[in-house]
């Protein structure tokens, strides 16, 4: 029962927290962005250094983009719930006894009786940050200490990236041609099961069909970005 519980609690951790969401993000978009693209220039006639350079490139652009877009997204998001926080702190501070009523209201629209809302309300009332919080949780559906981390979203984003779009372009470091398609391509199959994989074990407890949507949304994207190279087939040197 302990042993469930933790586990539960820990799946819930992760879902809420800003870093894991962005990991998984990020190592999805890398893994799906840059077998697209190289698939797509070696379908064009590319030669092997170019495709390396065009994978390598990719890799460094998209980490990059992920990496500034959610820190801009998750910045934005903080700095707006701590405006709504202090918003309704000051208010707070400002009308004690409101304060006490909106409490008392929170803990009874949890089943608790109005007696003992009132004593409990009186009692965290002492300490406001934990009334702001009880408040906060209960109002609002914030929680004041999970607001989510910028910096750390961005970190996961980039490094998670980097490794996904890594993937497909290390056969491009040795082989060329069709061999190297067909490595790159196999290697973000596996990859894809894995990620998917591990999506639906942290979330429906689930493997199989994750896995399987996670590999088809890649084999969409790789195929189309494959057909298009291959129609505007070209000679680059």
């Amino acid at each position: 029962m302990d042993k469930n519980s933790d586990s539960h609690r820990r799946k819930i951790e992760t879902a809420q927290s800003g870093t894991a969401r962005a990991a998984l993000l990020g190592i999805s978009d890398g893994l799906v962005t840059n077998v697209s693209l190289i698939l797509g220039v070696a379908a064009a006639g590319a030669q092997q250094d170019l495709v390396r350079v065009a994978g390598i490139a990719s890799l460094i652009a998209g980490a990059c983009s992920m990496a500034v877009g959610e820190y801009i997204s998750m910045r934005g998001q903080v700095e707006l719930l701590q405006s709504v926080l202090g918003i309704e702190r000051e208010q707070l501070h400002n009308n004690p006894k409101g304060a006490h009523e909106a409490l008392e209201k929170v803990m009874m629209a949890d089943g608790v009786t109005k007696n003992t809302a009132h004593t409990a309300a009186l009692e965290i009332g002492h300490d406001p940050e934990k009334a702001m919080a009880v408040y906060a949780r209960g109002e609002l559906g914030i929680n004041p200490s999970e607001l989510g981390a910028a910096w750390g979203s961005a970190g996961s984003s980039f490094v998670t990236f980097s490794i996904g779009a890594f993937v497909p372009l290390v056969p491009w470091f040795v082989l060329s041609g069709t061999t190297g398609v067909l490595v790159s391509l196999g290697l973000s199959v596996i990859a894809a099961l894995g990620i998917g994989s591990y999506l639906g074990y942290m979330t429906s407890g689930r493997l199989l069909w994750p896995a399987l949507r996670q590999l088809l949304v890649l084999i969409i994207a790789a195929s189309a970005t494959f057909l298009i190279g291959h129609l505007f087939h070209t000679s680059i040197t």
